[in-house]
């Protein structure tokens, strides 16, 4: 018998849970599903692995492809914990994601220190940004050319 929605988003929030308990890092835990089946599972590590992307959206992306042997997850939903950062939303565009759902709002993190509104103000233009510089395009753009030439290339 198959999980409801209620209860992936349990099985969530009970991995943020245990990440709290094991202090690995932020208080965020993630699965992904397909097929009415979990695939991948993740909660936040950064504090573990000393890793800003160790979110819990991304290790439970990195356990689904995986566990399914594919780098896209059409098909999947994910639910976690809290509404995903940009970097998170970002990776669940990357594997094509069908579907988030989540319990938790931006805004509710922000008071206990998870704010990402400054990266979300970077993105829209209307805020600091990291400083950027090109260099080296030309020898760049002969990787690109061979990367195309390469019949062995698998594209994403």
């Amino acid at each position: 018998m198959g999980m409801n929605e209620q209860g992936f988003m349990s099985e969530a929030l009970r991995l943020a849970r245990e990440g709290i308990a094991r202090h690995h890092g932020g208080p965020f835990g993630a699965v992904l599903v397909v097929d009415n089946q979990i695939v991948g599972r993740g909660w936040n590590q950064v504090v573990l692995r000393n890793d800003p992307t160790a979110h819990a959206e991304i290790l439970a992306i990195r356990e689904a492809c995986q566990q399914l042997g594919r780098f896209h997850l059409t098909g999947a939903s994910l639910f976690t914990s809290c509404e995903p950062c940009p970097m998170c939303l970002s990776a669940s565009y990357w594997a094509r994601i069908d579907r988030i759902l989540y319990a938790a709002t931006t805004l509710d993190v922000q008071g206990i220190g998870f704010d990402d509104q400054r990266i979300r103000d970077a993105l829209r233009g209307s805020g600091p940004a990291i400083p950027m510089q090109q260099l080296l395009r030309e020898e760049s753009l002969e990787i690109l050319q061979a990367w195309r030439d390469d019949t062995a290339s698998i594209s994403y």
